[in-house]
């Protein structure tokens, strides 16, 4: 079995086609077939039943195309890691916090520590990242919830939850009250998208109240913190969000910032899929990462 067969055999249950799967291949079709065929000679197994309309992934056919996807991620990352090292890249999948809070912090000073090292940054929710990871799209992920056993997470600061709420005259009345908790629940709640630590977060400070999201008011779901902060501001409603996201507009006196307790206090991660190869200059951020944010 070779590396080629399956890296058609892949392209072909991926494009549903020989003919497609060729030109992105740049190799004829029947150079595609043939390799297919023998692929299925040796495995005594048909893959693919063809016809002249259709093309159908048999059930081995799907497994074998699970094992060679995972297969051809690994000989790229064997090729990148081996790569020259005349100049290094790391390529960073950041959920919302870590991408606009902390890197703008992180990344100036440890470029002028080690200017060879560049970064491309992708923002996404934290769900996302670690599926970039998983897919080998990322080398390294910033998010803000644990992620599954795929990916290694190591926690390198701590962040806490608030909520938010727009500046008038009843929310300042409400800062006064002793426990306003149970009346800011009851307003109209602007939350995260399916998939944001923030929101798992939110959510566990809720059950930690009895509260589910059932019961809530929800106004809106937003996949950007500035967004939220501006429809908090314009009378929406109030969210639950990072302290560090609300930290600017509440020192601004543009929105009003109501303590939670300890229960909202989450960590945040650094994180790389379990079986990734750490090049050096990818250990060296990572120790930057978890020394400056201490």
């Amino acid at each position: 079995m070779e590396l080629k067969q399956l890296e058609c055999f892949a392209a072909v249950v991926k494009y549903g086609s020989f003919t497609v799967a060729a030109q992105h291949l740049y190799l004829s079709q029947p150079t595609v077939s043939a390799h297919v065929r023998t692929l299925e000679e040796e495995l005594g197994r048909r893959l693919l039943i063809r016809t002249t309309k259709s093309l159908e992934v048999t059930p081995k056919g799907r497994e074998v195309y699970d094992c060679a996807v995972k297969m051809l991620s690994l000989q790229t990352r064997i090729r990148r890691a081996c790569a020259p090292d005349e100049e290094h890249i790391i390529r960073l999948g950041a959920s919302t916090i870590p991408s606009a809070y902390i890197l703008p912090q992180l990344l100036p000073e440890f470029g002028r520590r080690c200017p060879d090292v560049y970064f491309t940054v992708t923002q996404t929710n934290s769900q996302g990242v670690v599926e970039g990871l998983a897919d080998g799209i990322f080398d390294l992920g910033l998010l803000g919830m644990k992620g599954d056993d795929r990916v290694t997470c190591i926690p390198f600061c701590e962040d806490r939850m608030v909520l938010i709420a727009p500046v008038n005259e009843r929310f300042l009345a409400l800062q006064r009250e002793k426990d306003p908790l149970p009346t800011l629940l009851h307003e109209p709640m602007i939350l995260r998208e399916k998939g944001s630590g923030s929101l798992k977060t939110a959510d566990r400070f809720l059950a930690g109240l009895g509260i589910t999201e059932d019961s809530l008011t929800v106004a809106a779901r937003v996949n950007d913190q500035e967004a939220i902060k501006n429809l908090v501001q314009s009378g929406l409603g109030v969210s639950l969000v990072s302290e560090r996201a609300a930290r600017s507009a509440v020192e601004e006196k543009r929105l009003l910032q109501f303590e939670l307790p300890v229960e909202s206090r989450r960590h945040l991660y650094l994180a790389y899929r379990r079986d990734y190869i750490l090049q050096p200059h990818i250990k060296a951020f990572c120790r930057f990462v978890e020394t400056s944010s201490q």
